[in-house]
């Protein structure tokens, strides 16, 4: 029960804040449901280590747990890329932050 992981936690950590500075709330929901499935993992891990009981259940969790964490890492590393972030510095890109800005102002 290996977890893969294309993005740290203080990476998917930046995005949400860069996400929720720039108000672009997509790819920061993503970072967190990630956030959300590691939390679900470690704790399906401790009941498998700590339990006797239903092992198939914590194990079935735990697997599809992995898999949705599999597929929401690639899910983030598509939108990221779809909408030109930097993955070095994990920033978004200045059209996006400039169609917030435009936003703001219309609504001034």
């Amino acid at each position: 029960m290996d977890l893969q992981k294309q993005f740290r936690d203080d990476e998917l950590e930046k995005i949400v804040d860069e996400a929720t500075l720039y108000m672009c709330a997509c790819p920061g929901q993503v970072a967190s449901e990630l956030f959300s499935l590691r939390d679900l993992i470690r704790y399906q891990r401790k009941c498998l280590e700590n339990s006797d009981t239903a092992p198939a259940v914590h194990r079935t969790i735990a697997d599809a747990a992995l898999q949705a964490h599999q597929l929401m890492e690639d899910c983030l590393a598509r939108v990221l890329k779809l909408e030109g972030w930097d993955r070095e510095t994990l920033t978004m890109p200045e059209g996006l932050r400039q169609r917030r800005n435009a936003l703001i102002d219309s609504n001034d």
